[in-house]
């Protein structure tokens, strides 16, 4: 256990005790160890031990998994308690890294609905005290990071930064090249959108140092390395087809990369500084891409005007379809002027 700083930590220890004593009583073992890995300290990571155990039931029948997802979100959204929260969110994060593609599946499908916000923590408060707090702050920016990285992932067709999608990594550049270029810009959005999502992290008063944050970071730095790497893959492709693009699919393009390079000194604090050849390169590779997208969509706008005004020219005004009855500059007539005495052209 962690430090119990006041009569809260006391009650949610207690509270962990009765939870895990009467799921003991009854054998259930998957709720047991979602309760021991879920306990109401602040201070402390779930127990490893107890991590293995939940991902261990996606190595049995989808039934056992999808009983193990279910058990996992229901604790996740009827709690009330910060510490509960982060540490089912942090399990949800495990599943996506390290968990078995059944138990991936299980949760990238619930519920059946589908939807952007399902993890429904957008107004999660837990105001029992400073620390919980500012955890609870934590809990809704992480929430809405793993729904985006999802979201990324269903959009990618494998999950991010996991294990088990080695394969789809080593043929990624075989695969983009095959894509239409509708699909390509709409994966960069996703990943764009993972990237805005992680640099939104909050700031850290009573909880730094904390071992539950510094893991958060190390789970989302890792996340970030593999969306670098996605990303990279994608925006070389865009090299060779940057002259190629509608210009409908330029101006998509231009707005996501300009995304990207809005979210560059946020995601600065993510960014190891053993991979900073890579991400510098990317850099590069980002701005080269924008500047040929956004010239092209510059030189498609100027000859859409171009073609516009001439389109006009051709119609005519309402004056030049009646010219031939109403003078231009260039016409002339000669009259006669008694004041001056000659005859002058006007």
């Amino acid at each position: 256990m962690g430090r119990l700083t006041n009569l809260r930590d006391l009650v949610g220890a207690i509270k962990d005790k009765a939870s895990q004593s009467k799921a003991a009583a009854i054998n259930n073992s998957l709720h047991l160890s979602l309760l021991r890995a879920t306990t109401h300290d602040p201070f402390t990571l779930p127990n490893p031990k107890h991590i293995a155990t939940l991902l261990s039931y996606g190595h049995g029948s989808r039934a056992t998994a999808s009983a193990a997802i279910e058990a996992l979100v229901d604790r996740l959204q009827h709690t009330h308690d910060s510490s509960v929260a982060v540490k089912c969110l942090l399990i949800v994060h495990q599943i996506v890294k390290q968990g078995s593609f059944i138990l991936q599946d299980q949760l990238s499908v619930y519920p059946s609905s589908g939807g952007r916000n399902y993890l429904k923590l957008s107004n999660f408060r837990d105001n029992s005290s400073p620390v919980s707090w500012e955890l609870s702050c934590w809990v809704r920016w992480y929430a809405r990071y793993l729904e985006q990285l999802l979201y990324a992932s269903r959009v990618l067709g494998f999950f991010l930064c996991s294990t088990t999608s080695t394969a789809e990594k080593d043929r990624a550049e075989e695969k983009v090249s095959a894509m239409v270029t509708s699909d390509l810009v709409k994966e960069m959005d996703s990943l764009v959108g993972l990237m805005e999502e992680a640099g939104r992290k909050p700031e850290s008063l009573h909880l730094k140092g904390n071992s539950i944050i510094c893991e958060i970071l190390n789970l989302v730095g890792a996340d970030f390395l593999s969306a670098i790497n996605d990303v990279s893959v994608r925006v070389n492709e865009f090299k060779h087809r940057v002259s190629c693009l509608s210009f409908g699919e330029s101006v998509e393009l231009v707005c996501v990369l300009k995304r990207l390079e809005g979210c560059r000194e946020k995601m600065g604090e993510l960014s190891p500084t053993r991979k900073r050849v890579l991400i510098d390169g990317m850099w590069v590779a980002v701005r080269e891409v924008l500047d040929k997208s956004t010239e092209a969509c510059r030189g498609e706008k100027e000859g859409r005007l171009l073609l516009t005004w001439g389109g006009r020219r051709e119609q005519g005004t309402e004056s030049a379809r009646f010219g031939g009855r109403v003078l231009s500059c260039s016409d002339s007539f000669r009259a006669s002027s008694a004041r001056f005495g000659s005859s002058r052209y006007i």
